[in-house]
């Protein structure tokens, strides 16, 4: 990488406030540690693995882990939907109780990816290994030793699933939203896969050794989005003609893809094995899933996740009604449709010994 072990090792833990999203809770400050002689699943080892962070609110507040989704970082979670709904004085997550960690994971945001530049040459990683680097962050960089909750959503929402199976002792709730605990598979995997195929096929990509970014990823990166999240009534209502559509469509491909094609596909792999399902068990915490009836990717009439529940010892499932201000698998983006079931979970999960 283009980084000295000791030039990362200074910027070590060195907090710089960042502007505020339009919001009444205290400003985000960002933050960086390094993560040394980081092991992947793989057996590979980065000596020095760059993991960036958001906090709000002080560090003697009670500890909560928010987790995002791929592609996105922590500035994703501080939206006027999410952030803006839970964040400020009296909500749910009110930052002058809560210290709030918001962790770029690896190869998102300002922590360590592929295109730093290692390219291809980047360890391959997966969901346990995302989280444990936010694990090593918040116990080795952040000191933490207990937390109060950790909550996700969508890829988040998942790696709040592995959190309660490897660490279950270390958290009071969980609660992952938009995500099953159960194998990736299905159509969700499905297209993901093809997605990420269109992209490596597309000559421009050239192994991962392209010049500039792969003309084909737009047209990859939206058909996936078409297909797997925004709410079937949502679409219907927001394109009921062919010219709506159209312009919908239009509007999409004019928007500048700004992801790298190599940080992109390696996000999406690293769900290929994720599997939490043989971990249930172990969960000790109280676990709250967040789920929308209408999501995509994550359809309840399977049954697949009522199954697993069961297997839960101190776990429900709140269901978002699908209607027509739900947007499918995006739908937990927007805190509205759960602040109410969240802020009684916090008032009644026991606070567990550390």
């Amino acid at each position: 990488m283009n980084f000295s072990h000791a030039a990362l090792s200074a910027a070590a833990l060195a907090l710089t406030t960042i502007t505020a999203f339009a919001a009444d809770y205290p400003t985000p400050k960002q933050g960086e540690w390094i993560a040394s002689d980081f092991k992947f699943h793989s057996g590979e080892t980065m000596p020095a693995l760059r993991l960036a962070y958001t906090t709000i609110g002080e560090p003697t507040g009670q500890p909560v882990l928010v987790l995002h989704g791929s592609g996105g970082s922590a500035a994703s979670m501080l939206t006027a939907t999410f952030g803006g709904e839970l964040f400020g004085p009296g909500q749910p997550l009110d930052a002058a109780k809560y210290y709030i960690i918001i962790p770029d994971s690896v190869g998102h945001g300002k922590s360590s990816k592929p295109s730093d530049g290692m390219k291809t040459a980047f360890p391959k990683y997966n969901y346990d290994d995302m989280v444990d680097a936010q694990y090593r962050l918040v116990t080795e960089g952040l000191g933490v030793k207990h937390l109060r909750l950790v909550i996700g959503n969508s890829m988040g929402g998942m790696h709040t699933w592995i959190w309660g199976g490897k660490y279950p002792q270390f958290m009071d709730a969980l609660v992952p939203m938009a995500s099953q605990p159960t194998e990736m598979a299905a159509r969700n995997w499905m297209l993901r896969r093809m997605m990420l195929e269109t992209i490596k096929n597309d000559p421009d990509y050239n192994r991962g050794n392209y010049i500039t970014q792969p003309r084909m990823m737009k047209y990859a990166i939206n058909a996936y989005g078409i297909a797997t999240g925004g709410g079937t009534l949502a679409y219907q209502a927001l394109a009921p003609t062919a010219a709506k559509a159209d312009k919908m469509v239009d509007d999409r491909l004019a928007t500048a893809v700004t992801a790298d094609a190599n940080d992109f596909i390696y996000q999406w792999e690293a769900s290929h094995d994720y599997n939490p399902a043989p971990s249930l068990e172990k969960i000790a915490a109280t676990l709250l899933l967040i789920n929308a009836a209408d999501d995509e990717r994550n359809p309840p009439e399977t049954g697949i996740t009522d199954a697993a529940m069961k297997r839960v010892k101190n776990g429900r499932l709140f269901l978002i009604p699908a209607s027509s201000e739900t947007r499918g698998h995006l739908t937990t983006g927007n805190a509205k449709f759960y602040k109410k079931e969240l802020q009684e979970l916090l008032q009644t999960a026991p606070q567990r010994a550390m």
